[in-house]
């Protein structure tokens, strides 16, 4: 329970503080980032969207062994991807009917931070393993155009609203997608500096390959030890970001 996620929290920090500062580099290109990428579940978002509409839709548990399989980076993401698809099998309307009983809920702080990375004129977009249709509510709280969303789009039926596939050619539908995303939105944007923020492995994987210049860990809601010890700043909280 939360209790429990509590306990852990508070280990996770007494192991970690050292590195939760920001080296002088980090804090430079930070200040310096013209686009900031984010993650969405576990991160923007408190909890994993898959594994909640799974849950919803009485899949959880097959489906759970799948994404932590992902996260870790054992297993192909679009294996993972393809596989989890299969067992849950969501419709259009099971997806509607799931957002409007459990609507995204955003992890504390992150809308003031949105909010003050567009005031200071930085461009933020959402890049996401995750199912288009779900982030596009959470987009839309946060004020961030659909256009900036990079995600997995499902295709539907149209006589019978079943899904049937998704988009092979979304950028995260693959290993290293986060990095291709990052590098497409740096050439789409003109950006020099761009940051990615997330908890996981492929957030990590984004700054191969000429994507993303610097890595936050975001440590709030999991924490992945081999993520964070390889992130160029990790944080907790983010009102680190937002001061």
């Amino acid at each position: 329970g939360t209790a429990g996620a509590g306990r852990i929290l508070s280990s996770s920090r007494i192991l970690t503080m050292v590195r939760s500062a920001p080296s002088a580099s980090a804090a430079d290109l930070w200040t310096k980032a013209e686009v900031v990428c984010f993650d969405v579940d576990s991160t923007v978002c408190s909890s994993e969207g898959i594994d909640d509409l799974a849950r919803y839709l009485g899949k959880g548990d097959e489906v759970a062994e799948f994404t932590a399989k992902a996260m870790t980076g054992s297993i192909p993401f679009e294996e993972a991807l393809a596989s989890r698809l299969e067992i849950i099998k969501p419709s259009r309307n099971d997806i509607a009917l799931f957002l409007q009983r459990e609507p995204p809920s955003l992890t504390p702080g992150i809308k003031e931070l949105v909010e003050t990375l567009q005031s200071n004129g930085r461009k933020v977009y959402l890049v996401s393993g995750g199912f288009r249709l779900m982030i596009e509510p959470v987009a839309e709280q946060l004020n961030i155009e659909k256009g900036n969303i990079f995600a997995n789009t499902l295709f539907f039926s149209d006589e019978t609203g079943e899904y049937e596939n998704f988009d092979k050619k979304e950028f995260t539908s693959r290993a290293g997608g986060k990095a291709r995303a990052a590098k497409h939105i740096k050439s789409m944007t003109g950006a020099k500096v761009l940051v990615m923020v997330g908890d996981g492995a492929t957030d990590l994987e984004a700054k191969q390959d000429g994507g993303a210049d610097m890595f936050v860990g975001f440590g709030g809601i999991v924490q992945r030890e081999t993520v964070l010890k390889q992130a160029d700043w990790a944080v907790y909280d983010f009102q680190d970001l937002t001061k």
